[in-house]
């Protein structure tokens, strides 16, 4: 018989080899009632096991942890995966545990139409069912992708296993023409170069190889990167794995660490009930402002604190950063990238800076079984450009995100200041409407666009609903002819999303959304609009009894489906001030081992 951890000595008979399927508190290990049952039920799992070369020993009464894989060509970012896990596998055989790897939705920003985020939802249900009905003690979340990393940490805070993340990594610093470009970031640029005739196409083909030259996921801090160190910093990761290169053989030696130290949390039942709590969110949440993060985090963490009955709002976004300025130096917001980032100490220097000014709460739990300011007590900075002193940051405290209340958004906006114009922060302008990023995009390039500088674009019909999915699509490049006369920033505001490698004076997440009726659906082209930042404001200039009237006329868009997956969603999906997650999906349904049918 085999101690607590699953020695490999045992190769007796099939029963013998089921084993002692209780650990050391005395609990009846969860896959124990697989592999460790009696009869036809026991003979018949492990012997469909054994068609995979598994020996009699594996059944001892080990932890099987399993490996919830994102891996997929058809998503670019995660497509080394597969060698990611093989790493977690080692550490799981390691440290005397049976690794079992499988698939889950790749829910790839690159290709997907017409956004993974329709996607996020369906992944998180997927994992979480996955995850219950099978012979599971743990599981190691492989993620990397913009919404892979919050649907897997959705699923799997939903059935509250012992879980630990294991991200991707950010691809190499791309290089085109002896600089440093960013992908994403560098893709909006360029378009803006071409439209305004100062990049040829054929330099723009050029630079497309230029800026993806290595497996892993936006090396900006773009979504990917934001949520790979959101995991960190909640401490559902390990500290310092969310900025190793994808490419780097040091994230295939963390993610066989991880794979060692989720057999330990199966011995310690280290859940995320246990880990993802209030104090943990406040972390992601100032962390996210020192690195300057992408608002796409808001929606995710949202989410994420509703599968846990974590009590988590649209302002603690803004009041819980107002005191915390922006220490990392990387693209969009600053100049250098993930590598830059990774090499000078990581997002366990940005979190020590935090625990510092007492902006950490320090006690917080992590996947390491000790605490967050244990985690980063002796994290040393490389190089003071790339991650500043929080005396000396790169920008100032309160220019984070901020979240803007207003007739026009009566449950709330979010601009992300750090990305925006300085100048535009308090501005009043005409209102240009159109009901689709499709309806922008057919006349943007047309010369006799009726449309100013001064003007407020409003991309509507982009919300959860209205899409559907919440494409990132609100930072919408602005009218040829503006660009050709050297016009770089515009106000624009949306019910959509932006990338977190994007730019600009963009009001994101306007809601409720157009599509169910919010304030912007009344909006029309003439009608004026004031975007105060400083004093938290967007307002509509058109008088309570217009409003009234035109929503008295107002009809819901009509849309195409008829059943299927997205029937579902637009059935069931929140608004982005409750995360876009389905309201049946929200809480914890825990662990209970379903029904044997054998």
């Amino acid at each position: 018989m085999s101690d607590s951890t699953g020695s490999t000595g045992n190769t007796g008979n099939a029963g013998n080899a089921a084993g002692d399927p209780q650990h050391g508190g005395g609990r009846t290990r969860r896959s124990a009632h697989w592999f460790g049952a009696e009869g036809r039920s026991g003979m018949l799992y492990r012997s469909w096991m054994r068609n995979q070369g598994f020996g009699p020993e594996v059944f001892d009464g080990r932890p099987v942890i399993g490996i919830a894989t994102t891996w997929s060509e058809l998503a670019p970012c995660n497509s080394h995966l597969h060698r990611v896990a093989e790493a977690v596998k080692r550490g799981v055989w390691q440290a005397g545990g049976f690794p079992l790897e499988f698939p889950v939705l790749a829910t790839g920003e690159t290709l997907m139409r017409p956004t993974a985020m329709l996607y996020r939802n369906l992944l998180a249900m997927e994992a979480e069912e996955l995850i219950r009905a099978n012979p599971l003690d743990g599981v190691v979340l492989l993620s990397g992708c913009d919404k892979t990393t919050p649907g897997l940490l959705m699923g799997a805070a939903s059935v509250d296993l012992p879980a630990a993340m294991v991200t991707g990594g950010p691809m190499l610093n791309g290089k085109f023409q002896g600089r440093d470009v960013g992908s994403g970031t560098h893709v909006w640029k360029f378009e803006a170069e071409i439209k305004a005739g100062r990049m040829t196409v054929e330099e723009g083909y050029a630079a497309e190889g230029c800026m993806a030259r290595s497996n892993g996921h936006c090396m900006t801090m773009g979504t990917a990167s934001t949520m790979a160190c959101m995991a960190e910093a909640l401490g559902m990761q390990l500290p310092g794995s969310a900025t190793w290169p994808a490419v780097d053989m040091r994230r295939m030696e963390v993610a066989q660490q991880a794979g060692r130290r989720i057999v330990d949390m199966v011995e310690q039942d280290l859940r995320p009930s246990t880990i993802l709590t209030r104090a943990a969110f406040e972390n992601a949440i100032r962390t996210n402002a020192a690195i300057g993060g992408s608002t796409n985090a808001i929606i995710h963490l949202t989410a994420l604190a509703g599968r846990l009955g974590v009590d988590l709002n649209l302002d603690d976004f803004d009041t819980l950063v107002r005191d915390v300025p922006t220490i990392v130096d990387l693209m969009p917001s600053g100049r250098f990238l993930m590598e830059d980032f990774c090499y000078a100490g990581g997002l366990p220097v940005v979190m020590r800076e935090l625990d510092e000014a007492g902006l950490l709460n320090s006690d917080a739990v992590t996947v390491t079984g000790r605490a967050i300011g244990e985690n980063v007590a002796d994290a040393v900075c490389w190089n003071t450009e790339v991650i500043r002193p929080l005396a000396e940051p790169l920008l100032p405290s309160g220019t984070g995100t901020a979240i803007l209340r207003g007739n026009l958004c009566p449950n709330g906006a979010v601009i992300k200041q750090s990305a925006a114009s300085p100048s535009l922060m308090h501005h009043e302008g005409r209102a240009l409407v159109f009901d689709s990023p499709e309806a922008y995009h057919a006349v943007c390039d047309d010369d006799d666009l009726d449309v100013t500088p001064d003007d407020v674009l409003v991309i509507r019909g982009a919300g959860p609903k209205g899409y559907p999915g919440m494409p990132e699509v609100a930072n919408v490049p602005l009218p040829a002819k503006l660009l050709r006369d050297g016009v770089s920033d515009m106000v624009r505001i949306s019910d959509g999303r932006m990338s977190g490698t994007g730019f600009g004076t963009v009001v994101l997440h306007v809601s409720p959304e157009a599509a169910v009726g919010g304030p912007l659906a009344l909006v029309r082209t003439g009608d004026r609009i004031e975007l105060d930042v400083p004093g938290r404001r967007l307002t509509l200039h058109v008088s309570d009894e217009e409003l009234d009237r035109r929503r008295a006329e107002w009809q819901a868009p009509a849309t195409q489906e008829d059943g299927g997956y997205r029937w579902l969603y637009r059935q069931h999906v929140l608004q982005a001030d409750d995360g876009v997650d389905f309201g049946f999906l929200r809480g914890s349904r825990g662990s209970e081992v379903p029904r044997d049918s054998h």
